[in-house]
């Protein structure tokens, strides 16, 4: 994600961590803060699974790991997400 805003979560990329996000898709950029739950901010628009994508991946360039161990919990349509790092 090029020019992607996102703090250094990789302390909290533990197997089985859950990661709880506030997604805003449609954004000018994409940029993630920190706070509880974590906002997201993705440029790609919510059909067709586009910006769910973005956001894995996104929070996946955060944590220091692979977008394949991310996988969405809970909020598949909605605007409140939960991921689950797989180990």
């Amino acid at each position: 994600m090029k020019g992607a805003q996102f703090p250094d979560l990789t302390a909290q990329a533990l197997p089985g961590a859950e990661f709880a996000l506030h997604v805003t898709p449609g954004a000018r950029r994409n940029a993630l803060t920190d706070g509880a739950p974590l906002r997201a901010h993705v440029t790609a628009p919510p059909e067709d699974g586009r910006a769910n994508e973005a956001v894995q991946k996104l929070l996946a360039k955060a944590l220091g790991v692979a977008p394949s161990r991310l996988c969405l919990v809970r909020g598949t349509t909605a605007r409140q997400k939960l991921f689950r790092l797989n180990g």
